[in-house]
């Protein structure tokens, strides 16, 4: 090893025995090393042989793999190692060892490519051991074997397995190098951590292939043998405005066919059908006109969950004006950073709450804005609900009408890691959203989907909309004032809910509720996406209702991108595999593709053009739009890992990895480990800085309201990490809050626990 690795890996040995708490003195018996040895080691101030390495692999719990590059391996199913790679492991006896397995974890055997030099026949073997078997193959040149005082000549192709935890040497002879493959087996299997069994992979029907729907006029699926959809393809994208091509379509033909469902806080229902959507958002549009908002006018919906939203997405379609959902969570530096962003002309906003009044307090740096209120009367505002109705309910498409590439969207990001951007998408973009409802959502006509989203959400957008009635499946829309999980769930039941979505926080809040009292029964499909979804929160779900829960992975500046699609087998943990709508990489730092196995960012490959459902670029923001937008790929600036069938398990944000000690630590991993502990509501995994090792891992915890924070709970979080994640991946800050902070779609902000730190340094 060079000088600089040796230091890196003789930092993670040292970090490893001290958080396992094993002292020098035990270490350098398990290593079979004297003290003074081990602790020259330690220091980085000589190389480390194999046999050093792989007993103290196993001394520690981990893999060499964990020593020698400081991440994990993470495939389960196969490896291919190509002749010439493999993980190096020098020797400063001349001997040079490629582990053949490096990304494979909880492995039975450690397969080695090794080069032994030619040496003098005359020098005394060097003779070690290692608990466990050992096969030998010799591939190239002699090789001379002994085991005690037993002495074997091996040629190419000779074999030679014996039991490692005896004294033995191995040694090139005849004055030639020798190449063997080594296979060394340890003592005891480990389960793999994916059971077939426990996982529901769901038939695709020949019925369930057709479309037959109004989507049939612009986009065509293919699926492969097994069911599972593997293309798409688009036709008069350019002319199509969903407004006209699909609402009022199906209103022409089918004018009484259920659109949504609709609940308000109070409990009172109502159906809204085709013919009262097309009816209504015509009205909408001619009093929106009759305003003075025109084509190419931004106008901000802060609508909660109201059915006005659905009136003024479809008018504003039919008009050209550029919608800007917005959640009412928005307070008042919020409007005004929006308002100055977006250039926004006009605001439809809900009478509920105080937002109308920071939204109005914000407006009067802009005192020709026109403020329209939904729900209530306000100086100053006009009233949607009482005016609205005046107007015309004809509404017709025009040679001017707005479609294909015009701009039709404008979603701010989440604002994870900073002020929000303006994503900008034009009309082919709810295109892009017929696999999401289909293919994942599994939206059906006869059935009637659920996504807990605010419209304020790209989200709602997802699962309460465009794909969804593509697929002229039925949305169902609780306008809800807060969330409450028991209040929630009667509901199912009560509506015959077949097909539910929800972000992984809404599913954690769920699981902690008895799902025993509740009929669960009607819904046939559940997904989730928004976040990663920790196993155990699976887990939990599947034991409560016998449904796996499908996750995939999008943004906003996208729709779905990776995904667990109908007929495939779900793997724990897997975000699952890319869409066929969109060609996607993992690219390491260099911008070079990666290997299965390791850690890169997700990309999606521009080089056949841009394709529908991506966004047209950040509005004006072109420095921001060429940073994602660079060398053929839009950069997601999330980072993932893919494994050997394909499927996508997620790492973290860019900025999240932690590095510590030489190690790279993904926050996913170990926030997924420590929800496994019941009193773990919620948990954000960040890095704190640290003089010796540079970083080192902190744990921002959220307890069920039943525990109660104190030293022995965080011994308690720190040992059980320690035991079931590699040791070196333990909090050794725990912080116990009452609330993680997060964005108002609630995704979890950790620059803001990482900044928090930074300036209590």
């Amino acid at each position: 090893m060079m000088t600089k690795e040796i230091k890196e890996v003789a930092a993670r040995i040292r970090t490893l025995r001290e958080v396992t708490g094993i002292s020098e003195e035990e270490a350098a018996a398990f290593t079979e090393v004297s003290l003074e040895e081990y602790r020259e080691l330690e220091l980085g101030e000589r190389d480390f042989s194999f046999t050093f390495l792989y007993k103290a692999a196993a001394a520690f719990g981990v893999e060499l793999r964990d020593i020698l590059e400081g991440t994990s391996p993470n495939l389960s199913l196969y490896t291919i190692t190509r002749k010439g790679e493999g993980m190096a492991i020098a020797r400063n006896t001349g001997f040079t060892y490629n582990n053949l397995a490096p990304s494979f974890k909880n492995k039975t055997a450690e397969p080695f490519w090794v080069s032994i030099p030619a040496e003098s026949e005359n020098e005394q073997p060097v003779f070690t051991k290692h608990n466990g078997q050992e096969i030998d193959i010799v591939i190239k040149g002699k090789l001379e074997v002994r085991i005690h005082n037993r002495i074997e000549i091996l040629g190419e192709g000779d074999t030679i397995y014996y039991n490692s935890g005896n004294p033995h040497a191995l040694r090139a002879v005849g004055g030639k190098k020798c190449e063997i493959y080594a296979i060394v087996m340890k003592n005891s299997e480990t389960d793999s951590d994916f059971d077939a069994e426990e996982v529901n992979k769901l038939h695709v029907s020949d019925d369930e292939k057709k479309t037959n729907t109004i989507a049939d006029r612009f986009i065509s699926l293919s699926y492969d043998e097994s069911g599972i959809v593997n293309g798409i393809t688009f036709k008069n994208e350019e002319s199509f405005n969903f407004a006209y091509d699909v609402v009022d379509r199906i209103a022409a033909t089918k004018p009484d066919k259920r659109a949504m469902v609709w609940v308000g806080a109070d409990k009172r229902d109502h159906t809204f059908t085709f013919g009262d959507m097309m009816k209504y958002s015509n009205m909408t549009a001619n009093y929106l006109k009759s305003l003075g908002i025109k084509k190419g006018d931004t106008v901000m919906l802060v609508l909660k969950r109201h059915y006005q939203f659905w009136f003024c997405m479809l008018a504003l379609h039919k008009m050209g004006a550029v919608v800007i959902p917005a959640t009412n969570q928005l307070v008042l530096h919020d409007f005004e950073y929006r308002y100055e962003k977006a250039g926004v002309k006009a605001i439809i906003c809900t009478a509920d709450g105080e937002t109308v009044v920071h939204a109005e307090n914000a407006a009067k740096a802009y005192p020709d804005m026109i403020k329209v209120i939904v729900g209530g009367k306000r100086d100053g505002w006009l009233d949607f609900n009482s005016e609205m109705p005046l107007c015309s309910d004809k509404f017709p498409r025009t040679s001017d009408t707005p479609c294909g590439s015009d701009p039709m969207l404008m979603l701010f990001t989440s604002g994870t890691s900073g002020y929000p951007r303006i994503a900008e998408h034009n009309y082919k973009y709810a295109l892009g959203h017929y696999i999401t409802a289909k293919c994942w959502h599994t939206a059906r006509t006869d059935g009637l989907h659920f996504t807990v989203s605010d419209t304020g959400w790209g989200k709602a957008l997802w699962g309460k909309f465009y794909g969804q009635w593509l697929c002229e499946a039925p949305v169902f829309t609780y306008d809800f004032d807060r969330f409450n999980s028991a209040d929630m769930l009667p509901l199912f039941a009560k509506y015959n809910i077949t097909t539910f979505c929800a972000p992984p926080t809404i599913y954690r809040y769920l699981i902690r509720e008895d799902l025993s009292k509740y009929d669960l029964s009607s819904i046939k499909y559940a997904t989730t996406a928004g976040e990663a979804l920790n196993p155990e929160v699976s887990h939990l779900f599947y034991a409560a209702t016998g449904l796996r829960i499908m996750e995939a992975f999008g943004q906003t500046e996208t729709t779905l991108v990776i995904g667990n699609f109908l007929g495939m087998t779900p793997k724990i943990g897997s975000m699952g595999k890319p869409s066929p709508l969109y060609s996607v990489a993992l690219l390491d730092q260099n911008g070079e593709k990666c290997s299965t196995g390791e850690t890169g960012e997700i990309c999606i490959d521009l080089h056949g053009g841009k394709p529908c459902g991506l966004f047209m670029g950040y509005y004006n923001d072109k420095e921001a739009t060429d940073e994602a937008v660079r060398n053929g790929y839009y950069h997601t600036g999330d980072t993932a890992t893919m494994d050997e069938d394909g499927y996508f398990f997620y790492v973290g944000r860019i900025d999240d990895v932690i590095k510590s000690s030489g190690y790279r630590i993904g926050p996913f991993e170990i926030e997924s480990v420590i929800m496994e502990l019941p009193y773990v509501l919620e948990c954000a995994i960040t890095a704190v800085p640290d003089p010796i090792r540079g970083q080192i891992v902190k744990a921002t915890i959220v307890l069920t309201k039943d525990k109660s924070p104190s030293e022995e709970l965080k011994k308690e979080v720190q040992t059980y990490v320690k035991t079931h994640t590699a040791p070196y991946k333990y909090p050794r800050v725990v912080d116990f809050v009452t609330e993680l902070p997060k964005t108002i779609s609630g995704k979890v902000r950790r620059f803001v626990i990482r900044n928090k730190d930074m300036e209590g340094k």
